[in-house]
């Protein structure tokens, strides 16, 4: 789910509990963390449901930040796609955002990313070409496919030693620490 800055601004000063989307079929799941873009953040969605707009209170309106069910309704726009009613529960820490800055431990971590084929060249890569697409860093790595070097690159991600950017990646500090290990 994509957060606009009036959502997430609203969810994390906690005047947002509620969002109306249209969706063709549901794109968050009750339970599910959402990472907040801009903030070392997400939020917990406690339940997804479709809703007759007809049905929208002046309660759910001010839960979404908005004065009225017209505003609601004006905001997502008219159309056939149904309407979904979004409720957040909790905000917590990014568990990723504290792990890319952790340098803990880097005898284990070296230990999982040896794991990974080629994990010590790519980060290498990025090391040295910050911000460069992913299309442009794979083929001299020896990478084919795009999706397949993405998913190199995430599992990188989820170890906390790299950053994506608007286009291409980053070394987080952790992935620094870990660098500077092995040298």
């Amino acid at each position: 789910m994509l957060f606009e800055k009036r959502l997430r601004d609203g969810l994390l000063d906690g005047s947002i509990t509620l969002a109306f989307r249209r969706w063709r079929r549901a794109q968050v799941v009750a339970g599910g963390r959402y990472r907040l873009s801009g903030v070392a953040r997400r939020v917990v969605v406690e339940s997804v449901s479709r809703v007759d707009p007809t049905l929208i209170t002046e309660a759910d309106a001010r839960a979404a930040g908005f004065s009225s069910p017209k505003e609601v309704l004006a905001d997502i726009g008219a159309g056939d796609t149904p309407i979904f009613r979004v409720a957040f529960g909790a905000i917590e820490d990014d568990p990723r955002e504290v792990l890319r800055q952790s340098d803990a431990d880097l005898e284990a971590l070296a230990k999982r990313v040896a794991r990974i084929e080629g994990a010590d060249a790519t980060l290498h890569a990025i090391a040295q070409q910050p911000g460069v697409r992913a299309a442009d860093l794979m083929g001299p790595l020896g990478w084919a496919e795009l999706h397949a070097f993405k998913m190199h690159v995430r599992r990188l991600k989820e170890l906390g030693l790299t950053i994506s950017l608007p286009a291409g990646y980053r070394l987080s500090p952790r992935g620094e620490a870990y660098l500077a290990s092995r040298r």
